[in-house]
């Protein structure tokens, strides 16, 4: 594998650790900025909703740019917006910070994912994949618990100063060891396509990856929805002290890390088979949360099985939307980020209703019980379609 996938992935975790660390700070930003927790739900909303937005218009934007130069750029973007987000003391500015951070992370995401595709043979695609994906699962073991304790001991925004500290080094490894060139090989040609972006377009957009692009934005909308809410979850349902909160969210990014090394080592072979067996042990998994909620340690033994059924079903999904993207050299990675990102806004939107209504803390799992379920209906009714067309399923 070469060296400069894995200096992704080290810029993955930086950005990773900013994407999911409010969940174990909406408690923190609600009070101190004087919003309801579903209001500091948003901020992680406005961060998806950035994503969605941001994966195809800077793919598009920087497709004629250096990948290295592409990558720096939106970094640097990403740590100004953070450096912002940790002196301001306005909740609209820091959900403008989030939105702005997101468009950054978006653009860094789409070039990154199809930059170390690139630069493996086919044979090793899910497992280049696997490790770019696997900087967002450190950062839930890392990064995300220790941005947790920063906000216990010294306030929410230490956890933004934080973020901002640590992406310096990506930014650094970025410059010295990734390939500038579109081949990945050290040439510095800018980023071209042979294809126009209507084509690509089209194949996103053809019957074949429509249901596989709803399928990821509902399993992540589920993942999201609870994760957002996790730290009321365990404080106000559970009976625990925020001192396990930490604890709780490097047990989820645990079980995420070993999802996504799992996805990595088997999805190029059988993707759909982790993700059907995935999305269904998902949609059992969430529901039995929902109903151990007020049982500490069937919460504790939950929360990382969840963290591998869900990262390791995403990372399957993303595989085989790279594998059928091929048609969409410059968006295809664009169109996996924004998937993705898309259930990111929709999950904790969704589970802010349910608090709102009055539902309880619980709400917000059960919500990602029913996004599972509903996703299940979707894979199903392809599967039905592809059957009655008479097309063998391969990928």
């Amino acid at each position: 594998m070469p060296f400069a996938v894995y200096v992704l992935g080290l810029a993955v975790f930086a950005q990773g650790t900013s994407e999911f660390m409010l969940s174990g700070l909406v408690s923190s930003i609600a009070a101190d900025l004087g919003v309801s927790l579903a209001a500091a739900g948003l901020l992680t909303s406005a961060f998806a909703v950035g994503m969605v937005l941001g994966a195809p218009l800077m793919a598009l934007a920087g497709r004629t740019w250096p990948r290295r130069r592409a990558l720096l750029f939106f970094l640097a973007v990403f740590v100004a917006v953070h450096i912002a987000g940790a002196l301001t003391p306005s909740y609209g500015v820091l959900l403008a910070t989030r939105f702005v951070g997101a468009l950054a992370n978006a653009g860094f995401w789409a070039v990154a994912l199809t930059a170390a595709v690139s630069m493996v043979p086919d044979r090793l695609k899910g497992r280049a994949t696997a490790v770019v994906v696997g900087g967002v699962t450190i950062a839930c073991v890392v990064g995300v618990p220790a941005g947790a304790v920063l906000g216990e001991r010294w306030g929410w925004r230490a956890a933004f100063w934080a973020v901002a500290l640590v992406s310096l080094p990506a930014f650094a490894a970025i410059l010295r060891s990734l390939p500038g060139g579109v081949r990945g090989d050290g040439e510095a040609a800018p980023v071209r396509n042979e294809l126009r972006v209507r084509d690509e377009l089209r194949v996103l957009t053809g019957p074949r990856l429509r249901p596989t692009l709803l399928t990821m934005a509902l399993v992540q909308g589920a993942t999201f929805c609870a994760f957002s809410y996790l730290e009321p979850l365990l404080t106000r349902e559970s009976g625990l002290s925020s001192a396990w909160v930490p604890a709780a969210l490097a047990l989820f990014g645990a079980g995420a890390f070993l999802g996504v090394t799992v996805a990595g080592r088997y999805a190029d072979r059988r993707a759909t088979a982790l993700v059907a067996y995935g999305m269904v042990a998902l949609a059992l998994g969430w529901s039995a949360l929902a109903l151990t909620a007020g049982r500490p340690v069937a919460v504790l033994v939950l929360i990382p099985l969840l963290g591998l059924l869900a990262f390791g079903t995403g990372t399957a999904l993303i595989t085989r939307l790279l594998g059928q993207a091929t048609g969409a050299p410059t968006l295809a990675g664009a169109s996996a980020t924004a998937a993705f990102n898309l259930g990111a806004a929709v999950g904790p939107w969704a589970g802010g209703l349910a608090l709102d209504a009055g539902l309880g803390h619980r709400a917000p799992v059960w919500v990602s019980a029913a996004l599972m379920g509903l996703a299940l209906v979707v894979a199903g009714a392809r599967r039905a379609a592809v059957a009655v067309s008479g097309v063998r399923v391969t990928e």
